[in-house]
């Protein structure tokens, strides 16, 4: 049974598009007509697309990897916090910083900063400090909060991305397929749906409409969870087992989420045990522009 219907996503204005002026060639397979100069997206696909990405995002927080969320434009923030972190899953709303996913240790190492300095409070190291060197701790702490504050517990690659407007979040759809990482994503009619493995063709603009996709593939994320934990409840003994691939071939899983699943994940493991060692001293300036360093030069 579909997850949602046609009228549901009529009602949330799921099927307007852009001005045809605007359109991507390459979405004609899902505009359904023009009216008024507007490309009308065809709902019947929608439904179909929302369907298969949902099953994919199931099966991965199933497996018990991590997707990430981005969605950096002002309608969507609100929307994807509030629902994405409901299923614990790591999102970034506030922009994307360059080399998150190429440059994924140095991240984790701002990240593993943000955890020393919660520490230095906690057991009172901080008020040893200096009040200049306080102050200076004090807005790294914000500053790294606000970026990275919500991925804080992704601690290796993500499985998967999901991006409201890929033109408008086409970096991280760049990094995302230079490493391999499939990306689920809402294509609106002046997008390129051509680098998305699960593009989901949906009016990307209207909070209704972003509110409704995302709420979807939450609640498919959340089944997945709970099976797995299920699972676990049963065979406590075999929680850490994996599906193998030959297991996700004969489940009917799509191709691009095998691969997410059964990856090799020793590489990411290593470097983040390298950069423990390096994570000691919180109060030397040239430190605080180190860990920093990745995110500024990416500013737009």
């Amino acid at each position: 049974m579909p997850r949602t219907n046609f009228k549901e996503l009529l009602d949330a204005g799921v099927h307007f598009g852009h001005l045809k002026r605007k359109w991507n060639p390459a979405m004609a397979p899902y505009i359904f007509m023009e009216r008024n100069g507007i490309h009308i997206i065809d709902l019947e696909k929608t439904v179909e697309k929302i369907d298969e990405s949902a099953s994919a995002m199931k099966q991965i927080a199933r497996s018990g990897k991590k997707i990430l969320f981005v969605a950096t434009k002002k309608q969507a923030k609100e929307i994807v916090a509030e629902k994405v972190k409901s299923v614990n899953m790591p999102y970034v709303v506030e922009r994307w910083p360059g080399g998150m996913l190429t440059n994924f240790p140095t991240i984790r190492k701002a990240v593993k900063k943000m955890s020393s300095i919660d520490k230095m409070t906690a057991d009172g190291t901080f008020m040893n400090l200096s009040k200049r060197e306080r102050l200076q701790v004090t807005r790294q702490r914000a500053k790294l909060e606000k970026t990275l504050g919500s991925i804080i517990d992704l601690t290796r690659l993500p499985a998967a991305l999901f991006i409201v407007d890929v033109c408008k979040e086409h970096i991280a759809v760049r990094e995302a397929k230079r490493l391999g990482i499939p990306v689920f994503a809402m294509v609106d009619t002046n997008s390129d749906p051509s680098d998305i493995e699960f593009p989901i063709p949906a009016n990307d603009d209207a909070s209704k409409s972003i509110s409704l996709i995302i709420g979807i593939l939450c609640q498919a994320i959340e089944e997945g969870l709970n099976e797995r934990k299920v699972e676990k409840d049963k065979e406590p003994q075999q929680k850490d087992k994996k599906l193998t691939r030959k297991e996700l071939e004969t489940k009917d899983v799509h191709p691009a989420i095998i691969e997410a699943i059964v990856e090799d994940e020793e590489e990411v493991e290593v470097e983040d045990e390298e950069e423990v060692e390096e994570d000691d001293d919180l109060t030397t300036e040239s430190d605080d522009d180190e860990s920093l360093k990745t995110i500024d030069e990416t500013e737009e």
